[in-house]
């Protein structure tokens, strides 16, 4: 059994089972990966995938077992590998976080300029995406930490540490109506304007339409987006009034906007970080977490992964 046999059945899975996309991200030819698959069913005495034909259909139930076993078995080699780069390049390597655009734009950058001054020779990657995908990208390995508000907790495989609690605010046109109020802002104020706010898998979408549910009214949501900016650009336009982040306001750059607190009409979210219960991480990844999250020293998280893992392996 090789290593590189694992690492051909894990890709085929992550590939949709598609044999020649696997191939291609491996930089190898199809018959290589196909031989490989069969001699290692063969030494393992199972059938682990399905064929019609040429064609791989499905995973057969020990082949489900045999992909989780290889997924370990891949996730513990990199974790040698890691291991030996801590005590022989302690300062050098590479750091993948994957990431929703408003943590990218405006809660990492003055994190990420703190670790870049600290640590100069890491390789450090930004990925954006969902919720869901960035929790993937971190499940299968393309990504080292995950930072998002909604969707980690929907992968056994992560643990998953709270980093802080944020709330939302208004956006609206200079002199809109709604800066005039003398008094506290209502749903029912927000409810009567077009809104534009996030996608429902972004940034506490869930918690904005529970608001409304509970004062029995429907929110007249004319545009939806996943990125803090567009949203602001369409309210420039006149399109809407807008829900956003509280931290994706900036008063120096929004000037054709202004923003009312709302913090008290929706429940607070908080924004966490999810790494693999079974990952090693190097000293600058804990640096990293606690440059963004002071609370999360490398002893709290490494508390966090050990009863995670010991749970995840009963």
């Amino acid at each position: 059994m090789k290593l590189q046999q694992l690492r051909y059945l894990v890709e085929v899975a992550k590939q949709g089972l598609n044999v020649s996309e696997a191939a291609e991200k491996l930089h190898t030819s199809q018959p290589g990966i196909s031989k490989q698959i069969r001699l290692l069913e063969d030494e393992l005495g199972v059938q682990i995938f399905i064929r019609n034909g040429k064609r791989v259909v499905d995973i057969t139930a020990p082949g489900r077992e045999i992909l989780r076993i290889s997924e370990r078995i891949l996730m513990q080699s990199q974790n040698l590998k890691r291991i030996g780069e801590e005590f022989v390049q302690v300062e050098n390597g590479s750091l993948t976080i994957a990431t929703t655009h408003t943590q990218a734009r405006y809660a990492l950058p003055k994190v990420i300029q703190s670790f870049l001054q600290r640590y100069p020779k890491v390789r450090l990657s930004i990925k954006q995406g969902s919720p869901m995908q960035i929790s993937e990208m971190v499940v299968d390995g393309s990504a080292d930490l995950a930072i998002a508000t909604e969707g980690i907790d929907h992968y056994p495989e992560l643990a998953m540490l709270n980093c802080y609690d944020w709330n939302r605010c208004i956006i609206v046109p200079k002199a809109h109506p709604l800066t005039m109020l003398n008094r506290p802002l209502t749903i029912a104020d927000i409810a009567a304007w077009p809104l534009i706010t996030y996608d429902f898998a972004f940034t506490g979408r869930s918690k904005i339409n529970r608001a409304f549910e509970e004062q029995n009214l429907t929110p007249n949501v004319v545009l939806t987006a996943i990125d803090s900016d567009v949203i602001k650009t369409y309210v420039e336009l006149g399109l809407g009034i807008g829900i956003l982040a509280g931290m994706a306001y900036e008063p120096e750059r929004d000037t054709a906007l202004t923003a009312i607190d709302a913090a008290h009409l929706f429940e607070a979210s908080t924004t966490h970080i999810g790494m693999r219960k079974d990952a090693y991480l190097r000293g600058y990844a804990y640096d990293f977490i606690a440059l963004f999250a002071p609370h999360l020293t490398r002893a709290v998280v490494q508390d966090a992964l050990l009863c995670e893992g010991e749970e995840g392996y009963e």
